[in-house]
């Protein structure tokens, strides 16, 4: 009798062992690590000042749950150009990079990148940047989580040897362009585009590949750019950029889905316009800094004004022209969406970067 009663005994300890733990917090003692990669060295702003704050404020909140783990500079292989795929393909859980350095793939972002749309100044991108994702990108990147997107605060031009004073300078110049819109830009104002990423401007540079490069001040000194270029021109602070580059920082959809209900609510919270206003913050600061810094080295620094500028402007008319055709033949509304981009812009401040 006694072997029955004691197996009668385990089997009603053991349901209610199970019980007890069927009825603790499933996410209790989780802990995730997030698998971060970028572009630039970790040493650069993106990762320095924004993404390691931001995930340092992740761990914090979430008791050392969320945790993160960078790969700056393609440690995990393939392009700048192939970050997007390493995202959505689980490569990377997290990856900040630009849409342009994918041409084609994502049309409808291209609209900001267009000559005459986006403000200049980092917090007027970032705030402009993530509305307009809201509402009219999110169709475009179905495909991820958006933890954040903004602008790099606006195109410049650095050259090594020949000063731009004038539109007319431009012509025949061999620069750097990030993104297939500003390539088109430049080849509009009589330059000769090439296209690279930031890692390759300055060596591109120094060897005599490229007179200078489409680039904003934020990339300056990570790239050590201000030790082969000696002149710099800038546009109007209270006018449009002649172009920008869109940022993204994106996520792999399914490791999102996986993350516990509280984990999510604590990413949300410091993501999305959060997440964005911090880079606008981070750029500002650092598009002074490296303004200043040239300056201080005795470089020139060239204010494209007046006359001079809007000569730029209508001639790289075409580009939003012949963009809207483009992407009429994808099913997109190009005009629409510029009219949108447009209309935000002018809700923002100029720019917070002041000259």
């Amino acid at each position: 009798m006694r072997g029955p009663r004691l197996s009668r005994f385990a089997l009603l300890t053991a349901s209610a062992l199970i019980t007890a733990a069927a009825s603790l917090p499933a996410t209790a003692a989780e802990e995730v690590t997030l698998r971060l990669a970028h572009f630039l060295p970790g040493v650069a702003l993106a990762q320095k000042e924004v993404l390691a704050p931001w995930c340092d404020t992740l761990t914090r909140e979430s008791a050392g749950r969320i945790k993160c783990q960078f790969f700056p500079a393609m440690q995990l292989g393939g392009t700048p150009g192939q970050l997007a795929d390493q995202a959505r393909n689980g490569v990377a859980d997290v990856v900040w990079t630009a849409p342009g350095y994918s041409p084609g793939r994502f049309p409808r972002t291209e609209a900001l990148e267009l000559p005459g749309v986006m403000p200049l100044g980092g917090t007027a991108q970032a705030r402009m940047v993530w509305a307009f994702y809201e509402q009219n990108l999110r169709e475009e990147y179905a495909g991820y989580k958006v933890l954040a997107m903004h602008g790099d605060g606006g195109m410049n031009i650095h050259t090594a040897n020949k000063p731009v004073n004038s539109p007319d300078d431009l012509r025949g110049m061999k620069l750097r362009a990030p993104n297939r819109a500003i390539s088109r830009t430049l080849a509009a104002l009589g330059a000769m585009p090439v296209a690279m990423p930031p890692a390759q401007m300055t060596e591109a540079i120094a060897k005599g590949v490229v007179d200078g490069a489409s680039a904003v001040w934020e990339v300056i000194v990570p790239t050590k750019l201000d030790e082969v270029t000696r002149f710099h021109m800038e546009t109007p602070a209270d006018q449009p950029a002649l172009g920008a580059t869109v940022l993204v920082v994106l996520m792999n959809k399914d490791k999102y889905a996986a993350l516990p209900a509280d984990l999510r609510e604590i990413l949300d919270r410091n993501s999305g316009a959060a997440l964005s206003a911090r880079f606008g913050t981070a750029w500002d600061g650092a598009i002074e800094a490296a303004r200043t810094k040239v300056k201080a080295a005795g470089h020139a620094v060239t204010l494209l004004d007046g006359a001079d500028y809007e000569q730029l402007r209508q001639r790289s008319a075409t580009v939003e022209r012949d963009w809207v055709e483009e992407v009429r033949a994808k099913g997109v509304d190009g005009a629409a969406l510029l009219a949108a981009a447009r209309a935000l812009a002018g809700r923002n401040p100029a720019a917070t970067a002041a000259r």
